[in-house]
């Protein structure tokens, strides 16, 4: 079993990841799972049709070189519990969130057996990823639902328990296809997280340990609200426009990276090669 007992790993991508070319995300998923001795399990909870859903993905990942691919399909709490699904956790190298409805995955998976198995495997370094509603879950707190293509209002976002993988943050993805600034920001000023990340479709951010690098074709919009002076939440009824002063905003592409602890972005090689005097 391959992993690194040094390094807390996730892959969080904001949907519609490529499934059928080069597939980059999936493939730096399985790379860091173990390459050709990774040992894969889907889980399909937030699923509407988990067996397609699964199907894609054990199609997707054997591919890639993956040794094996197991799905665990938990239609019910009873399921988290299941002999089978605790074994496939225990064997496991990388375990990987589909898409579908977040609070089906936190409604059926959260404080189970399960779940405590999947956050030990994940403190002894077995990478998790998750794409959509899957990247949603990853944060403590986490965005159950919301109106896109709007302006910050309290209404516009309800917010709910995460799984708690990456706590302090909230993830929200197909983050410039569907206009979610606007829910973002919403989300940030309810909650007391402090750093928000709108991450594009075809696009992950990559966290190992307190870094984040950005991997695909989007980019991912960092809002940054530890230094805000001022919201008006407590003098706005809830459909009232939001105001906040002071939050930081980032955009970061492909091979950018963040550093959690410092809250700053870091330049990838070819811009510091652009901004270093020459000699």
């Amino acid at each position: 079993m391959t992993e690194n007992t040094n390094k807390r790993q996730l892959i969080i991508i904001g949907g519609a990841e490529d499934r059928d070319g080069d597939s980059e995300i999936l493939r730096e998923f399985v790379r860091r799972a173990g390459g050709i001795k990774a040992h894969i399990v889907v889980m399909t909870a937030a699923a509407e049709l988990p067996k397609d859903v699964g199907d894609n993905y054990i199609r997707v990942f054997e591919r890639l070189g993956a040794e094996t691919v197991r799905i665990i399909d938990t239609e019910t709490r009873d399921d988290a519990c299941s002999s089978t699904a605790l074994e496939a956790i225990a064997q496991a190298t990388g375990i990987f969130f589909t898409g579908g409805d977040q609070a089906r995955i936190t409604s059926i998976l959260k404080d189970t057996e399960l779940d405590t198995a999947i956050h030990q495997r994940f403190s002894l370094g077995m990478v998790i990823a998750g794409t959509s509603a899957g990247a949603a879950v990853m944060p403590d707190k986490m965005i159950v639902e919301g109106d896109a293509q709007t302006h910050p209002r309290m209404e516009i976002v309800a917010m709910g328990p995460g799984l708690g993988f990456l706590p302090g943050v909230i993830i929200d993805q197909h983050f410039s296809q569907r206009g979610r600034l606007g829910r973002l920001i919403s989300a940030l000023v309810q909650e007391p997280a402090e750093l928000g990340f709108g991450i594009d479709e075809n696009t992950a951010i990559v966290v190992t340990d307190s870094q984040i690098e950005v991997i695909g074709e989007g980019s991912v919009t960092i809002i940054d609200e530890s230094e805000a002076v001022y919201n008006n939440m407590s003098e706005i009824l809830k459909d009232e426009p939001l105001a906040i002063f002071g939050a930081k905003l980032h955009i970061l592409p492909n091979g950018y990276k963040f550093d959690l602890h410092t809250r700053q972005p870091i330049l990838n090689q070819r811009s510091v090669a652009k901004v270093l005097p020459e000699t």
